[in-house]
């Protein structure tokens, strides 16, 4: 065992492999191992109906599991935003108009 991996880590390590030699790992999903969704290169944290998503930034599960954004919106921070019209969220999550400015179509103080 490489000395930066952790016992827990270990583990796993050899429970998936185990998993894989009986072919059980094709079936496995996060709603039985949550942990599968905190692997290296996972699609995010969180379980939502059986996939690994990260509810900070999946429209289709923003915020909460089930949780979709609509139209035009996407998902900041876990929050369902209008990037064209967001001062805070203008043209992309996080990027704020200056204090007494606005948002027209993503571009903050668009004449």
């Amino acid at each position: 065992m490489p000395s930066s991996m952790s016992p827990l880590l270990h583990f796993l390590f050899i429970l998936i492999a185990a998993a894989a030699s009986r072919g059980v790992l094709a079936t496995a999903t996060c709603d039985e191992f949550p942990r599968l969704c905190r692997v290296k290169n996972s699609r995010g944290p969180d379980c939502c109906r059986k996939t690994c998503t990260n509810t900070e930034t999946d429209r289709l599960n923003c915020g909460m599991c089930g949780h979709k954004c609509q139209g035009q919106e996407i998902c900041c921070k876990g929050y369902c935003v209008n990037i064209m019209f967001d001062k805070r969220n203008c043209g992309g999550c996080n990027r704020r108009c200056t204090k007494g400015g606005y948002c027209v179509y993503g571009m903050c103080d668009y004449a």
